[in-house]
């Protein structure tokens, strides 16, 4: 069953190499470096880094290459958002270093039950030992509790926490597009390990719910740019789905000859 999936991975990772990469990263290219810089220069994301290594609940491809493509793009669109709102260069740079913290902790509970509300808590603990105050840590924590979609949005009382939320939120859905099937989806599987029958199954409820997040975009960056990669995510999607059936058919036969193979 292992090897049956590495191979459907790589027949997976072969279609998203046909796609273009999506606008975001073309059309903001310093800000998406600058990103990446402060995240491996900053003294203290750097230490949180390692903190989220040792302690992150490494389940359903949700691990640490997740929350730091997840920081890097949280942390562009925080930089390009305040610069539409007028922030200063000092406001950015502090803004930008939350959303980080908030983008490396987002998933450190991920295996638990309501891991959104369980990792805002044990965030909480973290940042204490780092130079946030009370009220960027509630802020953090608060991004961290709303990063789920399709669950309540918690009400959040500050213009900061509020935006920190938003980008850490749409950073996190661009992992639906063309991530979902390089990384995610085969992460989760190595888990779960289905039968390919069942996974079959499953797809068509997985590619609806592509559908709906492209209507919960929050920040105006996210908005305009965030659909393309659940876009390409879909057309990833459906032509996986028709090798599935037309190039894997004589597995699927096995299973229903002989039963699920684990």
């Amino acid at each position: 069953m292992k090897t049956l999936y590495r191979q459907i991975r790589e027949r997976a990772r072969s279609i998203v190499s046909s796609y273009p990469i999506p606008d975001f990263y073309h059309k903001f290219p310093e800000v998406n470096e600058t990103s990446r810089r402060h995240l491996i220069r900053n003294r203290e994301l750097q230490q949180l880094s390692k903190s989220v290594t040792s302690t992150i609940e490494d389940d359903y491809g949700h691990g640490l290459q997740h929350a730091e493509k997840v920081t890097r793009d949280a942390g562009a669109l925080i930089i390009i958002e305040g610069r539409r709102r007028g922030y200063s260069r000092e406001s950015i740079r502090r803004h930008l270093f939350l959303v980080q913290c908030a983008g490396l902790l987002h998933d450190i509970k991920r295996k638990q039950p309501d891991h959104a509300i369980a990792g805002a808590e044990f965030a909480a603990k973290v940042l204490a030992a780092f130079s946030l105050n009370a009220t960027e840590i509630r802020d953090v924590c608060s991004a961290i509790r709303n990063h789920e979609a399709f669950k309540k949005i918690i009400a959040i009382d500050s213009v900061a926490g509020e935006l920190i939320s938003d980008c850490l939120y749409d950073a996190d859905k661009f992992r639906w597009g063309p991530d979902n099937f390089t990384d995610t989806l085969w992460d989760m599987i190595s888990f779960l390990k289905p039968p390919l029958s069942h996974f079959l199954q499953k797809f068509p409820d997985g590619m609806a719910s592509l559908e709906k997040i492209k209507l919960t975009f929050r920040t105006h960056t996210g908005i305009r740019y965030g659909p393309q990669f659940i876009d390409i995510g879909i057309a990833v999607g459906k032509k996986l789905y028709r090798v599935l059936l037309e190039e894997f058919n004589a597995h699927l036969k096995t299973e229903v000859q002989d039963g699920p193979t684990h």
